[in-house]
């Protein structure tokens, strides 16, 4: 026998014998009495029975952190349906007010429309109204004043829908956090006992994934909702402006310059240190 491969030859033998004494405990032990199991017993035998479980049971598997998630997901479909609701035209702008404006305004009946407007709330007639009311001051007056509350207008609409974006942005945080909190239980289940109670275990990590996946089924929907619905506000505003140029155009301000329209109450003044009598300005 070579010398030189001796010391390899007894290596592979040790490393065998380490491999084959480290396998032994992995084998299960037979019994010698018990008849061998045939490989068509084996494959005529019955599947373990598989175990499922209801939606309820599933949310309570995800622990604490599904009520926050259950109240923002209630919290979508109202801000969803409150939504559609609110940026509808029929809502925003209806056919009828607008038919209505178009009369009055055709007819010269300033006042009337002022009237109309008041007594019909709506973001069309909000804006109408307050342009009515300034026609007196001239048309920068106007334009200024339905800018200022068309932007106010915009601004109820769109508090309400950015809603769903904040609770886009919670909803995964939330989860996360149940993420978080599963796994400090999973890892604390098996610091202390081991993988020797694999059921605690399994229940840990079942509500790290169910609280993920919640929180992530809230968000998705809820960020749709929110742009559809941003983009049918703008939508609808637009249709407001373009409503309010076909009605004020070729607005005859010269004539009504000075006029006070509406019940709206001024509080502006002449100083109190004018003397109207004498026409000298006096300084108390």
């Amino acid at each position: 026998m070579n010398s030189s491969t001796t010391p390899y030859r007894s290596t592979f033998t040790l490393i065998a014998a380490l491999l084959f004494f480290a396998g032994c405990p992995l084998l299960p032990a037979q019994d010698n009495a018990a008849p061998a199991t045939s490989s068509s017993d084996a494959a005529n035998a019955a599947p373990p029975p598989e175990t499922t479980k209801t939606l309820w049971e599933v949310i309570l598997q995800g622990g604490w952190v599904m009520i926050p998630i259950g109240l923002c997901s209630l919290g979508t479909v109202y801000l969803i349906i409150d939504g559609i609701i609110r940026t509808g035209k029929g809502k925003i702008a209806p056919e009828a007010h607008e038919k209505r404006l178009q009369s009055l305004f055709q007819s010269g009946d300033y006042i009337g429309a002022y009237q109309f407007c008041k007594t019909n709330p709506s973001p069309l007639n909000n804006v109408v109204r307050i342009g009515i009311s300034l026609l007196g001051d001239g048309k920068q007056a106007t334009e200024e004043g339905m800018i200022a509350e068309l932007a106010k207008e915009n601004s109820r609409i769109q508090t309400w829908i950015s809603y769903l974006s904040v609770i886009g942005v919670c909803s995964p945080m939330l989860g996360l956090l149940g993420t978080v909190t599963g796994m400090m239980r999973a890892f604390d289940k098996l610091g202390s006992s081991g993988i020797g109670d694999p059921t605690s275990l399994s229940a840990s990590i079942g509500e790290v994934l169910t609280a993920t996946a919640s929180g992530l089924f809230i968000a998705i929907p809820a960020f749709m909702a929110f742009y559809f619905l941003r983009n049918r506000a703008t939508v609808a505003l637009h249709h407001i402006q373009d409503v309010i140029a076909k009605l004020f155009r070729k607005m005859p301000y010269e004539t009504m310059a000075g006029a006070q329209i509406g019940d709206e109450i001024v509080f502006a003044a002449v100083p109190n240190w004018i003397q109207a009598t004498s026409g000298a300005v006096a300084y108390q």
